[in-house]
């Protein structure tokens, strides 16, 4: 893998990829999709403690789906820089209600958030038909098993440590090289468990133990990680910390630039995003669907 060639800030967006289904919706990567966040924690950086009940956070993840949301991606531990972990059967009690009551009130696919096996596999029986790990199969190597076997899609995420110490370390030689190559090495890991190809998404982890300039740069390098590796591009820059220091924004009026992030991930290449504000996201993803495509009627979809 030539680092040199891979930090060459080129756009790959028409690379074709396996449609992938996930019960009655299928993903074929011809506009933008968004994932719609559901928090079930009491600490996480953006909305802790407001949906931990588990009524308030259907109703939210409802909201979400009405809104424009593709996916909803349900977790019940922060991975906020310096977040303490929770045990599996806390994870477990917050989410699962959650996924259950969601599953009963739509038909938009589910995501669980999380890097335990345990968690996962008990997600993917309540209605869960994505594992989202942040870890990338690093934090618990059971986990790539758990997924095969239940037949779920996984994002694999890029991150140094753990939520706890990832923001000790943020200096790299290469940040594109070097995210690209561990996320090769969890597609990699993914496959030899057992999960399919052609259902694996790769998240090169902003704000997981990187800079302000890493995380620039990863979002520049959307398309190089997609054409190198060979899948889908899920970007979760919604809030995320570099934005504040940029801006001097707080957490809860970082929306402008969210959408800034989402807008140029697009066009750089990425397929997902995961976003908090799923009606302003949704705006900005059709506008930049029909300015790159050349569709000048725009792509609205109904609701």
């Amino acid at each position: 893998m030539s680092t040199s060639t891979l930090s060459e800030p080129v756009r790959e967006t028409a690379s074709p990829m396996a449609p992938l289904s996930l019960g009655s919706q299928t993903l074929d990567w011809s506009r933008t999709y968004l994932m719609g966040v559901v928090n079930v924690t009491p600490d996480s950086f953006s909305d802790g403690g407001r949906f931990l009940d588990p009524a308030m956070a259907v109703s939210q993840g409802l909201d979400l789906a009405a809104a424009g949301a593709d996916l909803l991606d349900v977790g019940g531990e922060s991975t906020r820089p310096g977040a303490d972990p929770v045990s599996a059967a806390d994870e477990r009690a917050r989410v699962i209600p959650v996924l259950e009551g969601l599953r009963e009130a739509t038909d938009t696919p589910l995501s669980i958030d999380t890097y335990k096996a345990e968690v996962a596999a008990a997600a993917c029986r309540a209605g869960a038909t994505v594992v989202n790990d942040v870890s990338g199969l690093t934090l618990d190597p059971e986990l790539g098993a758990a997924v095969a076997e239940a037949g779920a899609a996984l994002v694999v995420g890029h991150i140094r440590g753990t939520p706890l110490t990832m923001q000790s370390d943020v200096s790299y030689e290469d940040v594109l090289a070097e995210v690209a190559h561990g996320l090769q090495e969890s597609v990699d890991q993914a496959v030899a468990a057992g999960v399919a190809p052609e259902r694996i998404l790769v998240d090169p982890g902003l704000g997981f133990g990187k800079s302000v300039a890493g995380n620039l740069t990863l979002i520049r390098g959307a398309g190089v990680l997609r054409q190198r590796l060979g899948h889908p591009v899920l970007l979760g820059p919604s809030r995320k910390s570099f934005i504040g220091k940029l801006t001097g924004a707080e957490v809860d009026e970082r929306l402008g630039g969210t959408l800034a992030a989402l807008v140029v991930g697009r066009l750089a290449g990425a397929d997902v995003m995961r976003v908090h504000d799923v009606a302003e996201a949704r705006q900005a993803a059709i506008i930049t669907d029909a300015l790159s495509s050349g569709d000048h009627e725009g792509r609205r979809r109904p609701l």
